[in-house]
């Protein structure tokens, strides 16, 4: 056999090349794969219903270890959400993309969510959103928008709604527990906006009835009524929304032992999905994708002054008096 000769420095830079290519392979194929995610949970990595995307996994998991080594979280669970994905599904089918994880007792479950509607300032800027898909996000005081990034639960506030008829002639009171979130980085001001998690039901058609054995009668013995509305399949003010069960269990989960949630995307990833550029730690439920065309982060600092404008030019009308309910 006749060997060839090759100089020193091209078998060097051989060598060299073929390292670096197999330690970009090597790198590639660590970006597709759930990193240092255990076996079990790695079974619900997917972009099916009820599975959780890797990279949302991938960095929820990451802030809570983060926050459980800084002594921040003892709770043994920890909480994601995909805004990404759709929330209604039709038919009365709610997406699941909220999801409960608890690494020690290794139960993984997924739930329905809200998430901010937007607004709709006529005749200067539109950033509403539908009920199914969420195009709009941002941080703006009043906007209404969803904000992603890293949150921490924190206080419960239960406050009282009014009334509402549950049997004949029987009614009970409203009592609508808050969690409060705060937020990190572009998340910061959630306190401000007065951003956190509820059950997603409202009162509507308030009007005012006599009880002044009520302990939440005013000085005229009036208490508020109104009709009970579950709105789990809509949108909300900005908040986390979810169903009035799940509200239930999620709330007992925190209160008074505050744990992490991540919510998706953030504006890196709303940007990458806006520029067609798809990078390795992002991605976009895709029928969503299809049905908004280019989701939009709206900066603070870009839509607060627009915001404030408009109701500059829009005051809104003194507030009135809630009307004497019928037959009362």
């Amino acid at each position: 056999m006749r060997l060839r000769y090759v100089p020193l420095g091209v078998a060097i830079l051989g060598l060299l090349a073929t390292v670096v290519a197999v330690t970009v392979s090597a790198r590639s194929f660590a970006a597709l794969q759930p990193s240092n995610i255990p076996a079990w949970l790695h079974a619900h990595v997917g972009e099916g219903d009820g599975q959780i995307a890797a990279v949302v996994l991938e960095r929820a998991r990451a802030l809570y270890l983060k926050k459980v080594a800084a002594g921040a979280v003892k709770n043994p669970c920890y909480f994601a959400m995909d805004a990404t994905r759709p929330g209604d599904l039709g038919n009365g089918v709610l997406g699941r993309r909220y999801y409960i994880i608890c690494e020690a007792s290794q139960s993984f479950r997924a739930i329905s969510s809200g998430h901010g509607g937007g607004r709709n300032l006529k005749g200067n800027v539109n950033f509403s959103k539908g009920r199914r898909c969420a195009k709009n996000f941002g941080n703006a005081m009043d906007s209404e928008l969803t904000a992603g990034g890293a949150y921490m639960t924190r206080e419960a506030k239960t406050s009282f709604k009014g009334f509402y008829r549950t049997g004949a002639k029987q009614d009970t009171a409203f009592l609508r527990t808050f969690i409060q979130f705060d937020g990190e980085g572009e998340a910061a001001n959630a306190r401000q906006r007065v951003i956190g998690g509820h059950a997603a039901q409202v009162l509507r058609g308030m009007c005012l009835r006599k009880n002044p054995n009520s302990s939440y009668a005013d000085h005229e013995g009036m208490v508020p009524f109104g009709k009970l509305v579950d709105y789990a399949g809509g949108r909300s003010n900005g908040c986390t929304s979810w169903s009035a069960a799940d509200a239930t269990q999620l709330i007992a989960m925190v209160k008074g032992n505050p744990t992490t949630l991540y919510i998706y995307p953030e504006s890196r990833d709303i940007a990458a999905a806006a520029s067609g550029h798809s990078a390795s730690s992002s991605y976009w439920n895709a029928s969503c994708l299809k049905e908004i065309g280019t989701p939009k982060f709206w900066p603070r600092t870009t839509l607060e002054p627009i915001i404030a404008q408009y109701k500059k030019d829009h005051p809104a009308p003194p507030p009135q008096a809630l009307p004497i309910c019928k037959g009362s």
